[in-house]
């Protein structure tokens, strides 16, 4: 009988490790489930250029479907486990659920954007974690400008064209950066705000940016982002938003409708629900083999895991670490289920690039560090390198490629996906191209 392997989570963990399994396992030797919302693999680091409009948003992301072939993909998600059973239930979209047996699981959930008990943050930020993240902002962006140019309300512009983002890492500086600089470039096009301008401002509760880079290439990212206007506030706390002002902790009420969330993840809370043991910060503590510690067959990878770090410590959350984990865990997987031989994670990071915008860009790659155009180039390459499918690598050519000597789309784009309804009064509040109920976290 073949064995059935389930993985929940079709990140960068989940959808290698199954890549992996398929190479490892012979044909109807196991029976491969994948359970994941959604049907792709968001390629995560080009988040900021699909935001910006660099990157066309389908060339940010692969079907799963294109890199797995003997993989049974299920849409939805693992919403219970009984492990001395082995046993998941499965939940789709439409709220049916299925009970699944396994002789092997693994999770693969990643993480969500860490919420902090700010008041009003729920109900008024936007977190920078998905393509829906990504493309809200572009559009938010474009929106702000064209009711900024067409008031004659001072005040109004104000909250129109100020952008606040909390978090100083990763996340937080390219979002930002990319954003700004795509600002910058559609600005051209709208006299009346150019004239009054625009804020950014970046909120960092350490006394430092990118806390995990090198201090000598975060103090050129520093001054960098500085030098093209950017107001960074730290050691600064967010205290309150509303659906028009930003509250700090310095006693500063700044007027915005742009409030943008990146201050660090927290692993998926629906590990709560599923019978594993967690630790202090809500991840699955498991072995040298990514084995989850107390559980027969149970094995988790990617920022949903406690990875022991081969050089003391935690592994960090990064993309890097969840592509090299996915594969470590199939082949300790197969070896569970016969073929192979299990094999230890020890994996250091080698390379690290942050983007600041065109053509600049901080970068590690060993020992070695990079700054500015050198480092620009080094990232879009490394990247270019890791996209899985050859499809993706070409399309985020070409796309970098024809934005060069043209300039960036101002198109506002925000009904892509919310469909009016077949209804005269709907029409009637004119056109037929804007959602009639917005979701837009600032109302």
């Amino acid at each position: 009988m073949a064995w059935n392997v389930v993985i929940a989570g079709g990140g960068f963990g989940g959808a290698y490790a199954a890549r992996e399994l398929e190479r490892l396992m012979p044909k109807q030797s196991a029976r491969l489930m994948l359970v994941n919302d959604v049907n792709f693999l968001l390629y995560t680091p080009f988040l900021p250029e699909a935001a910006a409009g660099t990157l066309e948003p389908r060339h940010v992301v692969t079907p799963l479907r294109d890199i797995l072939r003997r993989t049974y993909l299920r849409l939805g998600a693992v919403t219970a486990h009984d492990p001395a059973a082995r046993t998941v239930e499965v939940q789709n979209h439409e709220g049916e659920t299925e009970e699944m047996p396994y002789d092997a699981l693994l999770l693969a959930l990643g993480s969500v954007s860490r919420v902090l008990p700010v008041p009003g943050l729920d109900r008024h930020a936007i977190g920078f974690k998905s393509l829906a993240d990504a493309i809200w902002l572009r559009n938010r962006v474009v929106e702000t400008l064209e009711v900024a140019n067409a008031t004659e309300d001072p005040a109004r512009r104000d909250q129109q064209l100020t952008y606040v983002f909390v978090g100083g890492g990763y996340a937080g500086l390219e979002a930002l950066a990319e954003l700004q600089d795509f600002a910058v470039d559609a600005m051209e096009r709208y006299p009346r705000a150019r004239l009054h301008g625009m804020r950014w401002v970046l909120v960092e509760a350490t006394n430092r940016v990118l806390p995990e880079t090198d201090p000598g290439l975060a103090d050129y990212a520093l001054r960098e982002l500085r030098g093209r206007g950017i107001d960074i506030r730290l050691g600064t706390t967010l205290e309150e938003v509303t659906a028009t002002t930003a509250k700090l902790s310095t006693g500063e009420t700044l007027p915005t409708r742009t409030v943008v969330w990146t201050a660090g993840v927290a692993p998926h809370p629906s590990l709560r629900t599923l019978s594993v043991p967690l630790d202090e910060r809500g991840r699955v503590p498991v072995d040298e083999y990514l084995r989850v510690e107390g559980l027969e067959r149970v094995w988790a990878v990617g920022d949903c895991a406690a990875v022991p770090n081969p050089d003391g410590g935690v592994s960090p959350g990064t993309a890097q670490q969840a592509v090299r984990q996915g594969p470590v865990a199939a082949h300790n997987i197969a070896a569970e289920l016969g073929v192979g031989s299990p094999r230890p994670f020890r994996y250091r990071d080698r390379a690290s690039f942050v983007n600041l915008g065109r053509y600049k860009a901080v970068g590690q790659l060993g020992q070695r560090r990079f700054r500015g155009f050198p480092a620009w180039w080094l990232a879009r390459t490394y990247h270019m390198s890791q996209i899985p499918g050859v499809a993706r690598k070409v399309r985020a050519v070409v796309d970098w490629t024809v934005s060069l000597p043209f300039s960036r789309d101002v198109s506002e784009v925000g009904s892509i996906g919310h469909p009016r309804p077949l209804s005269d009064a709907a029409y009637e509040q004119g056109g037929s191209h804007r959602p009639l109920d917005s979701d837009d976290p600032a109302d």
